[in-house]
């Protein structure tokens, strides 16, 4: 599949990716098409000026825009058709008398967009607003064509021999089995922006998470400090009275009295211990 060309939607480009999808590169600019789109304009002023550049219909046309282009990178269908005649290639309507007593293989158009196109037996969708190629079956192709037949849509076929490309030759010695269909770039881009907000919540709640446990450390640690201060003034308080107790005692035995000062001393340094 990799081998494939395939432009993908750009703008409202459609005519040049249809062309390029078809030749399998990248043939043609909007430069060139507009280039095209010109020189049909040009034609079309010089047939409607042989019936008098002073009459209605001439200064009419001229006000009128151009229906070969447009700023939004419409083309017409005859630009494509001019753009084919390059390359020895012919547009003809599907399913009319002239493509009946062709019998050739159709290559879809459609609004523009996109085409199927045949690789060596295998038939794949081209339209420039999926992802990637898609590969389909013939009944699927001949199922879609007769639903567009009937929504009312343009078809052509291409006559004549497409450029050589490398899909041709390794599709050639190769068929395709594809795992997964390709999607529409605007469900891709949905799905990626989806993914980008739920990704961005879970990184929220992660850190949510984090500041509650910095907080819940920074609380267990107020609370580690109070018990350390509340078990060190009853050690305190414990020393005082164990000191008591020797001064007791050491004033019964050796008749020494301790004055308040060296008291304090010592429960400070029992304290700091």
């Amino acid at each position: 599949m990799d081998s494939i060309f395939h432009e993908k939607q750009e703008g409202s480009l459609c005519a040049q990716h249809c062309l390029n999808n078809l030749l399998q590169g990248e043939y043609f600019t909007p430069v060139d098409l507009s280039s095209i789109a010109h020189q049909l304009d040009e034609e079309e002023r010089m047939r409607m000026a042989e019936g008098g550049m002073a009459s209605e219909e001439y200064r009419t046309f001229l006000q009128q825009p151009s229906g070969n282009m447009d700023d939004s990178g419409f083309f017409s269908i005859q630009v494509i058709s001019n753009a084919l005649r390059v390359w020895g290639l012919e547009l003809i309507l599907f399913n009319s008398r002239e493509y009946q007593s062709l019998m050739i293989n159709p290559i879809l158009h459609l609004q523009l967009q996109g085409f199927f196109i045949l690789f060596s037996f295998q038939w794949f969708n081209l339209n420039s607003l999926l992802t990637g190629p898609e590969l389909i079956s013939d009944t699927y192709l001949a199922l879609f064509l007769a639903q567009l037949q009937q929504e009312g849509y343009s078809i052509f076929v291409i006559r004549g021999n497409l450029p050589e490309c490398e899909a041709e030759q390794i599709l050639g010695i190769m068929r395709v089995q594809q795992q997964q269909r390709p999607r529409l770039i605007g469900e891709e881009e949905a799905q990626t922006k989806m993914a980008f907000g739920v990704e961005d919540e879970v990184v929220d709640e992660d850190e949510e998470l984090k500041r509650a446990l910095a907080l819940s450390r920074q609380d267990i640690d107020v609370e580690d400090e109070e018990a350390d201060l509340r078990r060190a003034i009853q050690l305190s308080m414990q020393g005082s009275q164990a000191a008591g107790s020797a001064a007791r005692e050491q004033r019964e035995g050796q008749n020494e009295t301790l004055t308040a000062e060296e008291l304090r001393k010592r429960r400070q340094a029992y304290f700091d211990r």
